[in-house]
């Protein structure tokens, strides 16, 4: 390695995964209060889920993801009806929300490994990353809203492209991911990552 290089490598910033997660939030909660109550039951680019059920495994996803941050054993069998639990569950996600940032933001939490298949604590931190900017983006594209992560959260992609790389075989195997989706040349980083989750960066309702 040149100096140059060994330079530019000491001067890389390395995000925590809270400190990622707190640039997620910016972007999820805005889209979690816009949603209203007639499209709970549009389609979203996620085919099994419709606009509800895609909300309440969002919040399935951040309430266990807590827990994944304090190493403790989580469970993902059921995902409960929190949006049927009351018209506040707009509030009660963006509370939930914050609480997985603090709870990826203590120190020690992406060391070490954590869930029941003791995956790397700062892997398994990502896929949570990953779930607040990818299902996130599908709730705005179901309910006309933008989504954009732009160069303040470049970060954000950087981390998920590299988790993405690590998790797409499995993932794929496990019908989590759909096959890649081809992009147009000049697609931004945003979209081709989206693209290799199987989504179509344009899709539409």
């Amino acid at each position: 390695m040149d100096t140059k290089s060994a330079k530019a490598n000491e001067n890389e910033v390395v995000y925590g995964i809270g400190e990622l997660l707190g640039m997620a939030r910016e972007r999820a909660v805005p889209v979690v209060r816009a949603i209203p109550e007639e499209a709970l039951a549009a389609p979203t680019p996620c085919a099994e889920y419709d606009v509800k059920t895609l909300v309440n495994h969002v919040f399935q996803v951040v309430v266990q993801f807590q827990r994944l941050a304090a190493k403790e054993a989580s469970d993902f069998t059921e995902t409960p009806d929190r949006v049927g639990a009351g018209a506040d569950w707009r509030e009660r996600l963006a509370d939930e929300i914050d609480k997985l940032v603090a709870a990826w933001s203590v120190p020690g939490a992406e060391e070490g490994v954590t869930g029941a298949m003791s995956m790397p604590a700062r892997l398994v931190g990502s896929m949570a990353l990953l779930d607040l900017t990818v299902h996130v983006w599908d709730l705005a594209r179901a309910t006309g809203r933008e989504y954009r992560l732009g160069e303040v959260a470049a970060p954000v992609v950087e981390q998920l492209a590299g988790a993405v790389d690590e998790l797409a075989p499995t993932a794929r195997k496990m019908g989590v991911f759909g096959d890649p989706v081809p992009v147009a040349e000049g697609a931004s980083a945003f979209e081709r990552l989206l693209a290799r989750t199987g989504r179509d960066p344009h899709w539409k309702g």
